[in-house]
């Protein structure tokens, strides 16, 4: 059976056949003598033994012609001057260049190079129909873009849209971010200018009838730190251009040898501007690995997440608690499918439970229990205020004392930045819960209660989860569904977004250090949330990324601070003195202790008062019991009455308030 390298090995053979006189007729011209002619055929044959044990030395035919390369021209170069040095000393031994030039081994080894070369190149542009687009000129079906970055991504881009025949794109220009490469060109796109300058590099490109239509970003990850995406956006939208981005690279690879769609939609995700914290896998694996682990709230967005990253660094058990049936029965047959080895157990268990929390810990044995379990709807838990201390503040006791009681190694409470200067019943339930775990972690000096070794009690505190069951975004995209208006509670409120993803994974990088750390006992883990953002400018982009224009397509109408909610969200409260910690992306807050034992008459008041429907008890003793609660809540309630004030007096310029203000959720 002949294979390709067989032909292409029977290809250089002809070319080596074929140099020798070739080299001749350009040194003597069309005059060669019969002498010099017949020299050089007596000479051809050696040359091409000669020529074969070098290529084949040299290991010219491992590589593949479609995809040949400087290493592949390199190797050309090798054994072509070592066939020719080689066939130049036989010479000089047989006959001392008799009739033969002695400049014709030099010509002779040019038309090798460029001959072997030449032909592997041609073939990879062939295979790869760059002839057929090179001569095939601007193409009318295609779509142009203007690409953001001059790096290995955009070259990544046009080659592909070069390569294939099909592609729908067409790289018209280039704008670099660094503005190093202005006036050059890549694959014959020229670099434009950077990003600023769009106006002048739009202007140039219609001129030479090459107008884009959509804006490619090609790396978000390496734009400079004077540029993100959300203006880039921005500037699109200015200029009535789409923004769009490349995959990353494997996907990217993966588009092309599929012909799938080479360009993504700009995520919300993209907008954060956030650099993704490095986790230290090895102390996440030392956490998890071997140990049985309990997840409350394991339906739920975070609860879910934490699911999944656990399971995938090697739990002994992973036991799955929700009091709701569909979302366990969801997350349960999730991570089931994902892993299917891993030893799982879905518990039907509300926090609030206290008496069958106990039992359930002391027979599943959880060492580590991560609490996710929380009611977070700010304005519904202000309506519903008994529900919410029952489930944030009595339950999170109900879990930290079932953990200790079962001996669990720690238990880590998933708090919220809505605890810092509470306004609402959310904020001050899960501020009464940051305070007990603390109050439990700082406890040694009582046996009973836990010893030195014993259960640690963790809090790790972070804003918004972008995108999450109940949060803003889904609420944007369903009334943007439904043609608007996105409804916005202030033009000046602002919140803290993370991803889910890189919430969950720090949450578990904040624990492994800490446990392994007793100098943080009684601290709070607070996340680097990064700057918060104007909730009117996440429904801005919302709009902007189906295409549409804010207050021109779609109107963004102000409806009043709710109950509870305040402008501006903080992370750090002024009584906590906040120090860096040796884990990036993680800060860490020390507020003044609390009693352990005044928490514990606070929280069985606050029960009793829950399940009595006192209301007025609950409020009263949520103000009594967690610091700057009642001045907090007083000046929200100014706040919102300055609010619904303000909305009243410029209700009939909302759609122009609404340009370039605030953020403003819906809830978080």
């Amino acid at each position: 059976m002949v294979r390709k390298h067989h032909l292409a090995f029977l290809h250089d053979l002809v070319i080596a056949a074929l140099t020798p006189m070739l080299a001749m007729l350009l040194r003597v011209g069309p005059g060669v003598r019969e002498t010099q002619f017949e020299a050089v055929m007596l000479a051809t044959p050696v040359f091409v033994i000669v020529a074969a044990v070098t290529y084949h030395a040299f290991g010219m035919y491992r590589g593949i012609w479609a995809y040949a390369s400087v290493r592949d021209l390199l190797n050309i170069v090798k054994a072509s001057s070592l066939a020719i040095l080689v066939f130049v000393a036989i010479l000089l031994m047989v006959n001392r260049f008799e009739s033969i030039p002695r400049s014709m081994p030099v010509i002779q080894w040019l038309l090798l190079v460029v001959a072997l070369g030449g032909s592997r190149l041609f073939y990879r542009l062939l295979r790869d129909r760059r002839v057929v687009r090179l001569t095939r000129g601007r193409d009318v079906a295609t779509v142009p873009v203007l690409l953001v970055g001059a790096g290995d991504a955009a070259e990544l881009f046009v080659r592909a849209t070069l390569t294939d025949p099909n592609c729908p794109y067409r790289a018209v220009g280039i704008l670099d971010p660094k503005d190093r490469r202005t006036g050059r060109a890549m694959h014959d796109v020229p670099v434009l200018g950077p990003p600023d300058r769009i106006k002048d590099a739009l202007e140039w490109l219609s001129k030479h009838d090459r107008a884009p239509t959509r804006l490619v970003i090609t790396d978000p990850g390496k734009l400079p730190p004077a540029l993100s995406v959300r203006s880039l956006v921005e500037l699109a939208d200015r200029h009535g251009l789409t923004a769009v981005r490349m995959p990353n690279p494997t996907e990217f690879q993966d588009a092309v040898q599929e012909g799938g769609d080479l360009l993504r939609p700009i995520a919300l995700e993209d907008l954060l501007n956030r650099r993704q914290t490095t986790l230290d896998v090895g102390a996440l694996c030392d956490l998890i690995g071997g140990r049985r682990v309990l997840i409350t709230g394991a339906g739920g967005t975070i609860g879910s997440e934490l699911a999944r990253q656990i399971a995938g660094l090697g739990p002994s058990e992973l036991i799955l608690a929700d009091s709701g049936e569909y979302n366990l029965y969801l997350i349960d047959m999730e991570i089931g499918e994902a892993s299917p080895g891993l030893s799982r157990r879905p518990v039907l268990l509300s926090v609030r439970d206290r008496n069958r929390l106990i039992r359930t810990f002391e027979a599943l044995r959880p060492e580590l229990v991560f609490h996710a379990a929380a009611l977070k709807h700010v304005p519904l838990v202000e309506l519903n205020p008994t529900e919410g201390v029952l489930t944030n503040a009595v339950g999170t006791r109900n879990v930290a004392d079932a953990a200790l009681a079962c001996g669990a190694l720690a238990m880590i409470q998933i708090s919220t930045d809505k605890a810092v200067n509470p306004t609402g019943v959310m904020g001050a339930s899960k501020r009464l819960a940051e305070l007990y775990c603390q109050a439990l972690d700082l406890t040694t000096h009582d046996a009973d209660e836990r010893s030195e070794d014993g259960t640690r009690f963790i809090t790790v505190r972070f804003g918004n989860v972008l995108g999450s069951s109940g949060s803003v975004v889904p609420l944007f995209q369903r009334q943007l569904a439904r043609g608007g208006p996105l409804t916005v509670t202030h033009p000046e409120i602002k919140r803290y977004f993370m991803t889910v993803r890189e919430a969950v994974g720090l949450v578990l990088q904040a624990s492994a250090h800490a446990i392994t750390d007793p100098d943080r006992r009684g601290r709070i883990l607070v996340l680097d949330m990064g700057e918060p953002l104007r909730i009117v400018d996440v429904a801005k982009q919302v709009i902007r990324l189906s295409g549409l224009r804010p207050n021109e397509d779609v109107e963004i109408a102000f409806t009043g601070l709710r109950p509870g909610e305040k402008l501006y969200e903080e992370l750090f409260d002024a009584s906590e003195a906040r120090i860096e910690t040796d884990t990036p992306g993680i800060l860490g807050a020390v507020p003044p202790p609390a009693d352990l034992a005044m928490l514990r008459r606070c929280l069985d008041r606050l029960h009793d008062a829950s399940r009595s429907g006192d209301v007025d008890a609950v409020s009263a003793t949520l103000r009594a019991c967690v610091p700057g609660f009642a001045k907090a809540a007083s000046a929200a309630a100014m706040a919102q009455a300055d609010g619904r004030l303000a909305d009243r007096e410029t209700a009939p310029r909302n759609a122009a308030a609404a340009d370039g203000q605030g953020e403003a959720g819906q809830s978080a």
